[in-house]
């Protein structure tokens, strides 16, 4: 008898909340209830995706108590340029074209068009959210990756960006085997395997011509200083880091400190805003202090964190700050 009563008592409370949801949907949307519960329910939808929820243990794009972080974290401003993208306001240009003094440039429209000829015109990973985990390792350059043994634990990551001349042949217990995207300037261009994406950091439209000719007629040899007149590299790999999210990162993150960012500070920046999980190696001094690129005797390092243009001490500070917000997370090394 009391478990009819029980019963009974569930059924009308059901019945109720039925005929209450019922009501407030009619009440919203008379001639057709289900168009509210659909708005309803992408409403939802929207607001959990804007929060930026992805898949991983840990999320660097969910929103949170943190002011600073939300402050300057945009993820509208895309890292990548694709030639919808490609027009620059003028304050961006006249910025841009000082960072290396270009007295002469050629017509960027017109190179921009040419570059997008070559290589594809996308968009890419502008896809945040619930369902992706992106895991990513940014390897630095520093010496205190010697001795490390991340090699292993770099490879497990989906993405794997290297910078500049960074070797990995004969120190793979140490910085690992792969790399998915290989950040460079065209002073700083090597060779790559066929898998493994370019992701040139353009100072200058020449650097966009010289890229344009490294991929065909090899026709350019020297920008500021001598360059590979052709790279090996897959041109349907070819990414191009936008010089409005290089402007974004400077004045955002970095708040104007040096002239512009470093090629490192740079990439960091690149997985923060493409990536759900940041993985950080190869930052830093090494244990004893020392500033030196880990394929080199650190007798002869430092002169990598002094160079006149960038701020080395704000950019690791900054680094640092976004470990200790638990944003990435840095491996110290040795």
């Amino acid at each position: 008898m009391i478990l009819l009563k029980r019963v009974k008592s569930r059924t009308f409370t059901v019945l109720f909340c039925i005929i209450t949801i019922t009501t407030f949907l009619f009440s919203y949307s008379y001639n057709d209830p289900t168009s509210y519960f659909f708005k309803f329910a992408f409403r939802f939808t929207d607001t959990v995706l804007s929060k930026g929820l992805c898949a991983c243990t840990r999320c660097i794009n969910v929103e949170d108590e943190d002011p600073w972080f939300m402050e300057r974290f945009n993820q509208s401003v895309a890292p990548l340029m694709s030639k919808k993208n490609s027009v620059l306001s003028e304050d961006t240009y006249r910025w841009w074209q000082w960072l290396q003094a270009e007295k002469k440039p050629a017509n960027y429209t017109e190179v921009v068009q040419k570059l997008f000829e070559i290589i594809p015109d996308q968009e890419h990973y502008m896809d945040s959210g619930p369902s992706r985990c992106r895991t990513c390792a940014v390897v630095g350059n520093s010496g205190n990756l010697v001795g490390s043994k991340y090699g292993s634990l770099i490879d497990s990551s989906e993405f794997i960006i290297r910078m500049n001349h960074a070797p990995t042949f004969g120190f793979e217990e140490d910085v690992g085997r792969k790399t998915t995207h290989h950040v460079m300037y065209p002073e700083s261009a090597k060779n790559l395997q066929n898998t493994t994406s370019l992701v040139l950091i353009p100072f200058k439209t020449l650097d966009l011509q010289w890229i344009i000719s490294a991929l065909t007629t090899g026709s350019i040899k020297h920008t500021y200083l001598p360059v590979l007149s052709k790279i090996k590299a897959n041109k349907d790999k070819v990414l191009i880091y936008s010089p409005t999210f290089f402007k974004y990162v400077y004045d955002t993150w970095l708040e104007g400190h040096g002239r512009y960012p470093s090629t490192g500070f740079l990439a960091l920046m690149f997985a923060v805003h493409i990536c759900d999980e940041v993985n950080v190696y190869g930052f830093g001094a090494d244990r004893e202090g020392n500033w030196h690129h880990y394929w080199e005797n650190n007798l002869l390092g430092g002169a990598f964190r002094h160079t006149g243009v960038h701020d080395g001490d704000y950019e690791y500070n900054i680094t640092m700050l976004l470990a200790t917000k638990q944003k990435i997370k840095m491996f110290k090394g040795t």
